[in-house]
This record gives structure tokens, C-alpha cells and sequence, in this order.
């Protein structure tokens, strides 16, 4: 079975990638966001990780720290993200343990990708904008809107 690591900051980014969900059938989904109540709705295959930003490096340290404990604990085969932060960690240490990688860049960024999209052109393996129009050769890819 397909071990996914299925990662998501708080709010927009967490309902898209939840909306994912039928993708990911006849895998074995571990959730990872910064929302602790979040854990209600995913069921027992979830963490929570410090919610941080650009702006607080000490916490970005330590979400940082979290989510490779957590890369390295389960192992997946799979790491998908919708952003932000916490995704971009996730692709970062999927990579580097050997995981296919799939950055979704939120629907939210309409007129330029994310700052955190921008930087997982380097570590994703399937790099994907919602935004046909912010698609070109040289990626991000297009392949629909999830909402």
C-alpha cells in the first residue's frame, strides 16, 4: 500500500487539500497542518506543526524541524501539499527521504504563484498552478482547479 503524506497549511490551503481526498483512495493517508482541531476531521492519521511564517524565523525553525521528524517517522511514498509553508517542508524532506513529490499551488494565488510555489519548483516532482493563465512550458503545470 502507498504511504501518502498528505500536507496543508490552516484554512484555504487545508479545505483544498481536502478536497483531494478521492485521489488518494487505497492509500495510506497520514494528514499533517497547523490547525490542531483539524484532527476531528482526519481521523487518527494526523500531526499538527507550528503554524509559521517568513516573518517569525524562530518558529519557521522549528515547523521546519517537525515536519522532517515527521518525513523521516513515516516514510512516505508520497508527499502532496496545497502550500504554504509546512508544504514547502514537506517536499523538501519527501525529496531528500526519496518521495514523489506534488505541489498544488492554491487556487487563492490568481495573478502570481505563492512565494512558497515558486521555491517547490526545485523539489517538486509535479509542480501544478489552478491558474491555466500562470501555466507555461517551463512550468507550473495546469491540470485543473480543485475548487
Amino acid at each position: 500500500m502507498v504511504k501518502l503524506l498528505a500536507v496543508a497549511s490552516g484554512g484555504g490551503h487545508w479545505v483544498q487539500l481536502r478536497r483531494l481526498q478521492p485521489a488518494f483512495d487505497g492509500a495510506q493517508v497520514t494528514w499533517v497542518s497547523t490547525q490542531p482541531d483539524y484532527q476531528k476531521e482526519a481521523g487518527a492519521n494526523f500531526y499538527a506543526v507550528k503554524d509559521a511564517s517568513l516573518w517569525d524565523k524562530w518558529a519557521l525553525f522549528k515547523m521546519f524541524l517537525q515536519v522532517a521528524w515527521l518525513v523521516i517517522k513515516i516514510r512516505p511514498d508520497v508527499v502532496i501539499t496545497t502550500g504554504a509553508a509546512p508544504g514547502f517542508a514537506a517536499i523538501v524532506f519527501g525529496r531528500i527521504f526519496g518521495a514523489r513529490t506534488i505541489w498544488v499551488d492554491s487556487i487563492a494565488n490568481s495573478e502570481t504563484l505563492s512565494t512558497s510555489g515558486k521555491k517547490a519548483k526545485r523539489w517538486a516532482h509535479v509542480w501544478l498552478t489552478q491558474w491555466e493563465h500562470l501555466a507555461n512550458a517551463d512550468g507550473p503545470d495546469f491540470w485543473g482547479a480543485v475548487l
